[in-house]
Formats: C-alpha cells, sequence, structure tokens
C-alpha cells in the first residue's frame, strides 16, 4: 500500500504515533521517526532520530541530516504532543513554554522543512493530529487547546501556500486514546474526561483502526483534493 513511499513521523516512540508508524511499516512503507526517546520499534525500514522537539535549532539542524540521507519525504504526521493539565494560574513558566514550542511550533518547523524536500517531487502529505481540546476547551487545558487550535489553523495557512506544490495539509483531531499522555491525568481530570465522552455523539475513547482509517485517507494519492480539511473524531463539531 505505501511501497516505496517515506513518511516521517514525530513522536513515534510511544501512544498514537508509535501505532502510525507500525501501521506504515506494516504496508512496506520506509518510515522516519523522531521523538525524544530511543528507539522502540525493531525494523529494517524503520529510522529513529532522537531530537528534543522543544528546541527549534535541534529540528533544523535534524532535517540537515534528513536530508541528506533521504531523497525524499512523502508523507509527514505531526503527532508528537505534550499536555501539562493544569489551570492557567498555575502552570508553571517552562512547562507552558515546552507545551508551544513543541505542541505548536516544531509542527510548523517540522512541516516547514519536510516541505522543501516535497517541492522538489511535487508531491506531499502532511497530517496534524490534533485534539477534542482544540473544540471542547476544556478547563484546565488553555494552553494545549490554543495550540491544538493553532495547528488546526497551521495547516489550513500552510494549504493554500503548497497547493501549486501537490502538497496538500490535513488535520485529524482525536478524542480520548488509552496512551501515557492520557494515563498521566490526575484522577479529578480522568473523571472530567469519562463526562466530555459520556457527551460525544459516539460516546466511547478512540480506537486504533478509528485513527488508521483518516491517517490512510488523507494520506493516499487519490486525496490530492482533499486539503485543508480538519476531520473530528467521535462526533465533535
Amino acid at each position: 500500500m505505501y511501497s516505496e513511499k517515506t513518511i516521517l513521523i514525530t513522536g513515534s516512540s510511544r501512544g498514537v504515533g508509535y501505532e502510525i508508524a507500525n501501521h506504515f511499516l506494516k504496508n512496506n512503507a520506509i518510515v522516519i521517526g523522531l521523538s525524544r526517546g530511543v528507539s522502540t520499534i525493531n525494523n529494517a525500514n524503520y529510522h529513529h532520530f532522537s531530537v528534543d522537539l522543544s528546541k527549534p535549532e535541534e529540528i533544523i539542524d535534524l532535517f540537515k541530516e534528513i536530508t541528506k540521507r533521504f531523497k525524499k519525504i512523502d508523507i509527514v504526521i505531526n503527532n508528537a504532543a505534550v499536555l501539562t493539565s493544569q489551570y492557567s494560574m498555575i502552570i508553571t513558566l517552562k512547562n507552558a513554554i515546552d507545551m508551544v514550542n513543541v505542541d505548536l511550533l516544531a509542527v510548523f518547523l517540522v512541516s516547514r522543512e519536510s516541505s522543501k524536500l516535497m517541492r522538489k517531487n511535487t508531491y506531499g502529505r502532511i497530517i496534524n493530529i490534533s485534539s477534542m481540546a482544540a473544540s471542547l476547551e476544556p478547563a484546565g487545558d488553555s494552553l494545549y487547546a490554543a495550540c491544538k487550535a493553532g495547528i488546526n489553523t497551521l495547516a489550513n495557512v500552510m494549504a493554500k501556500e503548497f497547493s501549486t506544490l501537490n502538497v496538500t495539509c490535513n488535520t485529524l483531531a482525536i478524542t480520548a486514546f488509552e496512551t501515557d499522555m492520557l494515563r498521566q491525568h490526575s484522577p479529578t481530570a480522568q473523571l472530567k474526561i469519562k463526562e466530555i465522552i459520556k457527551n460525544l455523539p459516539i460516546p466511547r475513547i478512540a480506537e486504533k483502526d478509528d485513527i488508521l482509517n483518516v491517517i490512510d485517507f488523507f494520506s493516499s494519492e487519490r486525496s490530492g483534493y482533499i486539503t485543508a480539511q480538519i476531520i473530528y473524531l467521535g462526533g465533535i463539531n
């Protein structure tokens, strides 16, 4: 399905990114994984780079190496994110800066640097992983929700800028999914998330296939006329 395609995925060592990376590998793609941690995937077609996405200069330097080693990038999945779920008055400055740098600025930089490679081949798919928080705006997630709303807009604007290059930019906003990020919430926050899920049109957490289905749709060569779109899982609007 993805034979001869090169896919770059941020946050590939665990959670959603791990599942997406393995999906592409099972379908014969070459996968470039970026994460702060070490590789958790053992596959000959998987190439892991340890990078701190909260540091813009590391991203820029890394892409110099990626450009030398790989002739192209066909698909980018901007998945990596950090979440410090705290109310606005008590979140620390460091946590706030880290969230902005990873959840918004890194998405911009990875998309920008990848698009330079896509331009050479006049082909590309950029997919941002957003969150229900961007639409539901839950208390305690002000900065996280703002960053996710920001990458929604970022993709829509880049879609216009890259359209003549045959590069599409779309966004998948997922609901709660069983990851370390979800489990790190406090018991009180967990209860709030369960209440939010109960009030969704489809009241359940996201499953792996829900996510991969949309990833495949946005990634498809047949989706060249699909750009600047946001799909919210679970029926959020």
